[in-house]
């Protein structure tokens, strides 16, 4: 079994990043962004020979969660640092982790990650986006949706498939594709949930890049694809719980105070209790999710993959079910710009949804840890 409970170093990292997060003046996230990383908070899962912190998921993640439950998440981080920094970490070249480490971890440079496409999902086995070589360079065609902060990022790493040469399948690989790159077009997903970071699709028409564009060893694509996305799940476990523990601390807060018939609604087990399950359901997640990040700092991928899966679908609930209850313990007043809670009705629907599905949790929890046969 993997210790979860919180070494006293990480109890201390969560003092401090929840400190920062709630005495952080304005709503800029951008600023936000930048103060975090000079103190070090957004690259504190890097290694340190290029300027990170040297820790991992499981720090990283505590960082997320503890800005979410100030109010002030920040979703890049799943991106930038957790997918596209670990993935360079781990199976860049010497060349790629120099250019691009440093800068991701003191957040001068930001790095998006395209995978979804619109008949594919985030199914890799079914994604279109191909590269082809030409001399010595590389050719990507594809489209990509629902690619968070394109317009903030200096480049976006990329899914598509490359041909193999014995077997002529086609299979995952990852490209570095730098925003001015000729033929790497973006056009902004017009979405009714208002967030800091914005949505895009991607069109790329036999964008030209070099050969060393590949991150890692082409015939490993599959496993350098999993390495982001397993941090990916743990990351989005953070953002949710971290979200839903505002939106209950906002809850518990007024109903406290809240008095009618001369004692606080809180007095009452029909708000009391709500409450109660809420809290409880988003400390199991959390412990799934501190579980998840463990495994896979030490090297487990295959048990990260079932933990970040399950953790990411505990979590997505319980920020669903919080958010849901915050809104009716206050009433009216949990749809107020005053509150701040409504802005989170949205915002934790889409942590059930992306970036998998809870149904598509399911099914892997089915095959993969119960040996049910597939559906499809």
């Amino acid at each position: 079994m993997t210790p979860v409970l919180e070494s006293e170093e990480h109890r201390s990292l969560r003092t401090a990043v929840a400190a920062f997060a709630k005495n952080h003046p304005g709503t800029d996230n951008r600023q936000f962004w930048r103060d975090a990383a000079e103190l070090g908070y957004i690259g504190v899962n890097l290694p340190e020979a290029y300027g990170g912190g040297g820790g991992g998921i499981t720090e990283l993640s505590l960082v997320l969660e503890e800005m979410g439950a100030a109010g002030n998440p920040l979703l890049m981080m799943i991106v930038s640092p957790a997918i596209c920094g670990t993935v360079i970490a781990r199976f860049g070249t010497e060349a790629q982790k120099r250019e691009w480490l440093p800068a991701l971890a003191d957040g001068s440079r930001l790095m998006a990650f395209g995978i979804t496409e619109p008949d594919a999902g985030s199914n890799s086995h079914r994604i279109t986006t191909t590269a082809r070589r030409d001399g010595a360079d590389w050719l990507l065609t594809g489209r990509k949706v629902f690619v968070s902060g394109v317009d903030i990022a200096d480049a976006t790493l990329v899914v598509g498939r490359t041909e193999d040469a014995t077997t002529g399948r086609l299979k995952p690989c990852l490209f570095i594709v730098p925003r001015d790159a000729p033929g790497f077009t973006r056009r902004p997903i017009d979405m009714e949930l208002n967030a800091a970071e914005k949505q895009f699709e991607l069109v790329l028409d036999d964008v030209r890049l070099p050969a060393d564009a590949l991150v890692g060893d082409e015939d490993a694509g599959l496993l350098q694809l999993f390495a982001g996305l397993n941090p990916e799940r743990v990351m989005t476990a953070a953002f949710a719980i971290g979200m839903g523990r505002f939106a209950l601390a906002r809850a518990v807060e007024y109903a406290r105070e809240r008095t009618v018939w001369k004692a606080p609604i809180g007095a009452h087990q029909a708000i009391a209790h709500p409450l109660a399950q809420a809290h409880i359901d988003l400390e199991l997640a959390r412990l799934m999710m501190q579980r998840a990040a463990h495994l896979y700092d030490a090297g487990d991928d295959m048990g990260a993959g079932e933990a970040a899966n399950m953790a990411k679908y505990a979590a997505g609930e319980a920020c669903v079910k919080a958010v849901d209850q915050a809104v009716h313990t206050l009433g009216g007043n949990g749809l107020t710009r005053e509150y701040g809670i409504a802005r989170l009705i949205a915002a934790a629907r889409v942590s059930r949804i992306a970036p998998v599905s809870r149904e598509m949790i399911l099914n892997y929890v089915s095959h993969q840890t119960l040996g049910l046969p597939k559906s499809y």
